[in-house]
């Protein structure tokens, strides 16, 4: 057995496969069709063993950067990717019940409502009400929906096939297998090995955020996925419209945007965005400004508004200061920063040493990361879109928060300061070690990537 497990191959097949049943464990802790986890103690065991699914899939993700694994080792990848999923995939949503209002807007689409138009205990909508969706929608007695429109459209693609949930999961499973196989595309078109693409395909938070809750961020990540491939074929106006589309997802894939027009390739993509995020609210302006949802609302629900919501001016709360009074100078440091950093990247000196795909990555990455911990979401599904830009350019920083946020699933002491910091200090110190690392290097040796 021990010189068995002396191959590279066959260590990560045993790793892979303690993975596999590390989360079929964490998966029989919670009762069947109950709608969370259970009591403190099943959520305290629950949160312990996806942390052990953690510390296996960073060790998978050491071994692949740091061993050389035969080519068939990409098939033991999928293959174990394909069963975790499956794992996952059939028992109903615990952790969010976000799904169901996807389900419900693409019913309401299907009957040719507006989805921006009424909120669903609205009575102009009882005729749509059935026992399965309805019942277990958020915020259905006073919130529109917040999803932007290319999201809508997804929802109602599905809603023309499947009133289901699982048929809803499987649609976000397809978006998460598309920007999968888009960067095993630029992998293979950067030289590099595609052993690399289990840093997202094996991400417990991926998995359990998309298999087991199938939130729309999968969505994002498939288009993401494929306008990183554009981007590096020089298919620019393409790779910019897919970027206007996920943007229109999720907000958050637009904060990439400089990476995509570095060297000054700039008209081509932005107007190519542009004009996708156009088109994609034609369909739904008659909601006229409902067309933007419940936005305001649930940034005033997640503490935005008074600045206990970012993790920093939660954390400064603790010190007795007042967030409320610092946000707006938190918000004018952060988007100074963005902006800097933004501005550097699109229009700056291009010095790269790196191939055209890994400095991509890499930039896209970094810009995805800090816009990411500058909101600092406390909802772990929010992070996992991290770990793609990873695949290509694997800093440690961004693994780590591309997976880590897995604890936030459960918060023990319903705190926006106290839990978060697992994962922010330890990022803010990858940061730390990788940013000495790059200042006193020789430029010409300077990594593409260091394993976690």
């Amino acid at each position: 057995m021990i010189r068995l497990l002396a191959s590279p191959a066959h260590r990560l097949a045993a790793l892979g496969l303690l993975l596999l049943a590390v989360t079929v464990g964490a998966l029989a802790i919670q009762v069947p069709g109950a709608d969370t986890v259970g009591a403190a103690p099943q959520s305290n065991a629950f949160i312990g063993v996806v942390a052990v699914g953690l510390a296996v899939y960073l060790l998978a993700v050491r071994l692949v950067l740091r061993e050389r694994l035969p080519r068939a080792a990409l098939w033991t990848i999928l293959g174990i990717a394909v069963l975790l999923r499956a794992a996952l995939l059939p028992a109903l949503p615990f952790l969010s019940t976000d799904i169901y209002r996807y389900v419900w807007d693409g019913q309401v689409q299907a009957a040719g409502i507006n989805p921006y138009r009424y909120i669903p205990a609205d009575p102009a909508l009882e005729r749509l009400r059935d026992p399965a969706v309805y019942p277990l929608i958020n915020r259905k007695d006073y919130a529109r929906t917040i999803y932007p429109p290319a999201a809508q459209l997804v929802f109602a693609a599905v809603g023309q096939v499947s009133h289901s949930v699982t048929g809803m999961k499987l649609a976000m499973l397809g978006f998460e297998a598309l920007g999968m196989l888009a960067m095993l595309a630029v992998l293979r078109g950067a030289g590099l090995p595609s052993a690399r693409i289990l840093i997202y395909a094996w991400n417990p938070l991926a998995l359990w955020s998309f298999a087991r809750d199938g939130h729309v961020d999968a969505v994002a990540i498939g288009l993401l996925g494929i306008a990183l491939l554009a981007r590096t074929r020089r298919r620019y106006g393409l790779a910019g419209a897919l970027l206007g589309a996920a943007t229109l997802v999720k907000v958050l894939p637009v904060a990439v945007a400089p990476a995509f027009v570095r060297g000054g390739r700039l008209w081509r993509p932005m107007l190519a965005g542009v004009a996708v995020i156009a088109v994609l609210y034609l369909p739904y302006l008659a909601a006229g400004p409902n067309v933007f949802g419940f936005a305001g609302g649930y940034g005033a629900e997640e503490g935005y508004d008074t600045g206990v919501g970012y993790w920093l001016l939660a954390g400064l709360g603790h010190l007795g200061l007042s967030p409320p009074s610092l946000l707006r100078t938190y918000l004018v440091c952060a988007g100074l920063t963005l902006a800097a950093l933004a501005l550097r990247i699109a229009f700056g000196p291009n010095r790269q040493t790196a191939p055209d795909a890994v400095a991509l990555c890499r930039d896209a990455g970094l810009l995805a990361a800090l816009t990411t911990c500058a909101a600092s979401p406390h909802y772990a599904w929010y992070y996992p879109w991290l770990a793609l830009p990873a695949v290509v350019a694997p800093a440690p920083a961004l693994i780590w928060l591309g997976s880590a946020p897995i604890l936030f699933l459960i918060d023990p002491f319903d705190d926006r300061f106290l839990w978060p910091s697992l994962v922010f200090v330890p990022a803010l110190f990858l940061a730390a070690r990788s940013l000495r690392q790059a200042c006193t290097a020789p430029l010409s040796a300077l990594p593409e990537g260091t394993a976690p």
